[in-house]
């Protein structure tokens, strides 16, 4: 982004406060020329502050819920999201020329997310441009990509396509801004990912930012800063964004993208919108997308940035968008990397509350995924190979108790969020088991639960099947007994209730 996110900012660059409808909008944004109307819902964020985006109430029909198609029934969506939801873990990788300069601007450190960094920093199109020849990925490696979110667990892959400095990250025929046509890579990294992606199993989604652009002539959040952007935004719209688009979802196979993520509608309205959905209506109808278009379309995915909802979104799929720093794009000072216990327990608290945990990785200009991301993965996907059946095909938790009151937190960004009170443990549920995710051991070897309605036949510790577990229960709720003295995973084990 990063993603917008990230606060909407972008790759792995996504603020939000009220449990009830805030969905972490993105990295700031402004539009692109003062006459175009701001039909779009969301509102217009600054350009340091991250944006705040209303979550839609539910839908007034329950059998015809929001959705990205036109009239799609509620069984419809079920099947449609089927796969997306099961998948609950994925890879967000921001990977661009801003790897480059990797913070810094003329030897000095520029403030901010990576990605960012021509925005923040106020970087001629010039100056910027001439990063390009340095962008050598000369150490890229398609297999080793796919394999570092397959070992981690996780099921999909989304990629900057392009971010909001404009430069594609692949075989665009619309310019020359590209890795193909700019930089010494000359080769298109998302063909070669699509097809190590189909070898692996995994998902390959693309982000694609569709307003912000700060090189082709679209918007800019905070506004320009070098006379040489000065564009129509509609020209920008109709001869880059849409041709660009139109390239990604018709050359990468009927399979890919899987997802589309768009990013920060700075200066979007609802023409220009809906110019873009037609697109995807027209070439890919049913392909998965995101609440960030723009002019008052909602998608398919709410995307908090940087922050876990106090209790999710009822009756929305969301996924929560999260660094494993402190950035999205490679930034070469930034080694604020997050432990395996939190992206364990982050993981366990989104899918109790019905959502998916998109982690982003900010490769360098060589290509390489950074050796400190790569070994948190592979944690995460050892306490994922003991543990994955309580995340894989969950539902949200049937109890909610365990998330105490929403109380005032702070986001990744700083922000002020609403977040959960208690955090002792967290449960899913899938046919014929309930999962109590325990992040603090009892010290007298009994568990016990809220009410459940179910009945509830035995019980079993993922990390220790052998352990002899009793199960009682009543009106009050479910108690598990003979827990071990010390906790078989110090990170987080899993009780598997079954029914």
């Amino acid at each position: 982004m990063t993603h917008p996110l990230r606060s909407t900012t972008s790759v792995l660059g996504l603020s939000l406060i009220a449990l009830s409808l805030l969905a972490g909008q993105a990295h700031a944004q402004s539009t692109n020329k003062p006459s175009p109307p701001a039909a779009s819902t969301n509102p217009e964020p600054s350009a340091t502050t991250p944006t705040v985006m209303p979550t839609p109430p539910p839908a007034a029909d329950p059998n015809h819920p929001v959705s990205s198609v036109p009239g799609e029934t509620k069984a419809q969506r079920d099947a449609r999201m089927g796969w997306w939801r099961d998948a609950k873990f994925g890879m967000f990788v921001h990977w661009g020329v801003y790897s480059v300069p990797a913070g810094y601007y003329k030897e000095k450190p520029v403030g901010g997310i990576g990605e960012w960094i021509m925005n923040k920093g106020k970087i001629p199109m010039s100056d910027y441009q001439a990063y390009a020849k340095d962008f050598k990925a000369d150490k890229f490696d398609a297999a080793k990509f796919v394999a570092a979110a397959k070992d981690a667990g996780m099921k999909y892959i989304v990629i900057t396509a392009k971010h909001h400095d404009g430069f594609a990250m692949f075989d665009t025929k619309v310019n020359g801004w590209s890795i193909v046509k700019a930089a010494p890579f000359q080769r298109d990294p998302l063909k070669e990912l699509a097809e190590e992606c189909r070898k692996q199993g995994i998902k390959l989604g693309f982000y694609y930012s569709q307003a912000q652009d700060w090189n082709n002539g679209g918007s800019a959040a905070g506004g320009k800063w070098d006379k040489a952007q000065e564009h129509d935004m509609d020209d920008y719209i109709d001869k880059t964004a849409i041709p660009q688009i139109t390239e990604i979802l018709s050359n990468y196979g009927s399979d890919t993208p899987a997802v589309v993520w768009w990013d920060t509608p700075t200066g979007m309205n609802k023409e220009r919108a809906a110019r873009i959905d037609a697109v995807i209506q027209k070439l890919r109808p049913g392909l998965i997308q995101n609440n960030r278009l723009g002019g008052g379309y909602k998608g398919d995915t709410e995307t908090p940035e940087q922050h876990i909802p106090a209790q999710g979104f009822p009756g929305r799929d969301w996924e929560t968008c999260m660094t494993l720093n402190g950035t999205w794009g490679f930034k070469k000072d930034d080694k604020n990397w997050k432990s395996l216990d939190t992206i364990i327990r982050n993981l366990s608290d989104i899918a109790s509350k019905g959502g998916n945990y998109l982690l982003n990785v900010g490769p360098d200009s060589h290509g390489e995924i950074p050796p400190e991301s790569v070994k948190r993965l592979a944690e995460v996907g050892q306490w994922m190979k003991v543990n994955g059946a309580a995340i894989y095909g969950t539902t949200a938790t049937p109890f909610g108790e365990e998330f105490g009151k929403p109380v005032e937190g702070k986001s990744g960004y700083g922000t002020k969020v609403q977040v959960s009170s208690q955090n002792d443990w967290r449960a899913t549920k899938k046919p014929g088991h309930v999962y109590l995710i325990l992040f603090k051991w009892p010290a007298n070897g009994t568990f016990k639960t809220p009410p459940y309605p179910g009945k509830i036949a035995g019980a079993t510790l993922l990390a220790d099947p052998s352990a002899k577990l009793s199960v009682s229960q009543d009106a009050t709720g479910i108690t598990v007994s003979g827990l071990p003295a010390k906790a078989p995973d110090a990170v987080a084990t899993v009780i598997d209730l079954k029914e």
